[in-house]
């Protein structure tokens, strides 16, 4: 009788980047808020040496997107290339040295503070290498733009550290991680939404299709850079460009509300597979307008919640959408969103999105939004995790 029914789970699992590190990045993410939430109302303790804000900045900026970006770029490259991508040992060694920062930094009053950076410091400077390898081998200087977006989240990460052994909190570091993420994101979105849109809409909703990747995307992403730089520059001690800055960051909001109109999103509300994608890119705009408001008004209600349009936002509901995507499309699934998905997983990431957005600008009414927002936040990751591990244990 022949049983070899093919590769078993553990090597399935070591057969693709994003079957290890979308499972993990969704497990951290749910676990990192479901921590966080209570010590920063004061009902529990991590024993980690960072403050609780600067902690839970960390685990996202340099923990937990990371890991999703690990997981698109190890899928996405091989296609780019033409060549095997990473599996194997490799793989898990690479998987191993991001869980290690995870756990160092989290139990770094046990470890010391330096052991546990240089642990945590790794993994995104050898993830920038092995990226960056792979692009060399097959001369695709296309994409070298992604190994630079890399190098300046590891440098902010290394600032990250500096600012807290120096000031004990963070001056810089984090705005500058933010905007290499939101960098990234937008040059990314730009190539996939306006694709998977025009792909769904060619075979179910015949008539516009979307503008493709050209000199408005790139206008409008330097825009977004200057007016990011600029945001940087007002945390230096800039303050004398706080005015020009603010009305920078709402034009550049406007510039990518024209952007995403191009893109047709009224024209997908029946597939919540796409939807979600344009829905997760409205928070980019929306953050650099609240942004904005912020630096004009010096408001730092305004200031937060722009933040978390960015982050609970644009990055909580545009990773989802793309690992989502990624994980059906390559596991042989249907490109459309079952009830489960779209209620147990989109429906509370945007949620989330929302009432944390809300928590900053209603801080009065912390107490009853900011845990309903994290148990959202929660739902949607560990929804990730019980509908679309299982795939990825699948033959693709």
């Amino acid at each position: 009788m022949n049983t070899n029914h093919g590769p078993s789970i553990p090597r399935r699992l070591l057969s693709g980047g994003f079957r290890l590190f979308f499972p993990g990045s969704a497990l951290l993410a749910a676990l990192s808020i479901a921590l966080w939430v209570p010590w920063f109302l004061g009902f529990l303790h991590v024993p980690t040496l960072l403050p609780p804000v600067a902690w839970h900045q960390h685990e996202l900026l340099f923990g937990f997107v990371p890991a999703v970006i690990a997981g698109f770029l190890l899928t996405a490259v091989p296609n780019w290339t033409g060549r095997p991508g990473l599996k194997g040992m490799p793989l898990l060694l690479l998987f191993l040295l991001w869980l290690a920062g995870r756990l160092a930094i989290s139990v770094s009053q046990w470890t010391g503070q330096l052991p546990a950076t240089l642990v945590a410091l790794a993994f995104l400077p050898v993830l920038a290498l092995v990226v960056l390898k792979e692009l060399v081998a097959a001369s695709n200087r296309r994409n070298y733009k992604i190994v630079a977006v890399l190098a300046v989240l590891s440098a902010a990460q290394v600032l990250f550290h500096l600012e807290i052994a120096r000031y004990g909190r963070i001056e810089m570091a984090d705005r500058l991680a933010l905007s290499a993420i939101l960098i990234l994101i937008t040059l990314v979105a730009g190539r996939i939404i306006p694709a998977f849109t025009g792909n769904w809409l060619k075979a179910n909703n015949p008539g516009r299709l979307p503008r493709n990747f050209g000199g408005f995307d790139l206008a409008v992403m330097i825009l977004a850079g200057m007016a990011l730089a600029l945001w940087i520059a007002v945390a230096a001690g800039l303050e004398a460009i706080r005015l020009p800055a603010g009305l920078l960051m709402i034009v550049s909001g406007i510039a990518h509300l024209l952007r995403q109109a191009r893109w047709c999103p009224e024209r997908t509300l029946r597939e919540p597979l796409v939807t979600i994608l344009h829905i997760g890119y409205l928070f980019i705009p929306l953050g650099f307008v609240l942004t904005g408001l912020s630096l004009l008004l010096d408001d730092s209600g305004y200031a937060t919640a722009g933040i978390h349009a960015w982050t609970a936002g644009g990055i909580g509901v545009v990773t989802l959408a793309v690992m989502t995507r990624a994980t059906r499309g390559h596991t042989g699934q249907a490109l459309t969103s079952p009830p489960s998905t779209t209620w147990l997983i989109y429906a509370p990431i945007m949620l989330s999105a929302v009432l944390r957005i809300l928590v900053a600008l209603w801080p009065e009414h912390t107490m009853l939004l900011l845990p309903i927002a994290a148990l959202a936040w929660i739902i949607a990751f560990l929804g990730y995790l019980a509908f679309y591990m299982p795939l990825t244990a699948r033959r693709g």
